[in-house]
């Protein structure tokens, strides 16, 4: 062997050894980043989010609030609340609204003034725009149980109290 072909073999073990090096610096960082997002995550345990979804679990001594997003404005804007089995058990009547995040509360009665019981209800919200009435998307909070880490590199799951995982980047606001 020459020794330039000694050398060019010797500057390849060097990059090779620096590739090695940089692979565990990486993986070192990844690690701390993935423990410092667990921390994060694990104080949401016992908080209230709030997500895109028309399902949620209901506690009915308590006034219940969400949020529906108007893409149009309306004359007429109304949730239904459907109890697990699909049955409408009451209607809140929103009037005529502008564009935007529009709230909404429900008093955990149904239509003839009897407190409900406690579990998950669905809120289908409807406008009536150009005189059709159209579905418009709500916003409704969740209790977080647990937190699951993401494998891989994966996105952190929220696990939440009867509604299921769903990726943290789903969350659109952290309550109390």
């Amino acid at each position: 062997q020459t020794n330039s072909e000694f050398v060019a073999q010797l500057a390849q073990f060097s990059q090779v050894e620096g590739i090695d090096n940089l692979n565990t610096s990486v993986e070192s960082i990844l690690s701390r980043t993935q423990s410092s997002q667990a921390l994060q995550a694990s104080s949401l345990v016992g908080r209230k989010v709030i997500l895109s979804t028309d399902t949620a679990v209901v506690d009915t001594s308590e006034t219940f609030k969400g949020s529906v997003a108007l893409t149009n404005a309306s004359d007429n804007v109304y949730v239904n609340v459907l109890d697990k089995a699909g049955n409408q058990v009451s209607r809140i009547n929103l009037g005529a609204q502008k564009v935007g995040q529009v709230t909404f509360m429900w008093d955990g009665k149904d239509s003839s003034g009897n407190v409900m019981a406690p579990g998950t209800y669905s809120f289908d919200a409807l406008a009536s725009v150009g005189g059709k009435d159209v579905a418009m998307g709500t916003s409704l909070p969740a209790n977080v149980d647990s937190v699951t880490l993401g494998i891989n590199g994966g996105e952190m799951l929220l696990n939440l109290a009867g509604l299921g995982s769903i990726g943290i980047s789903k969350v659109q606001v952290i309550g109390q």
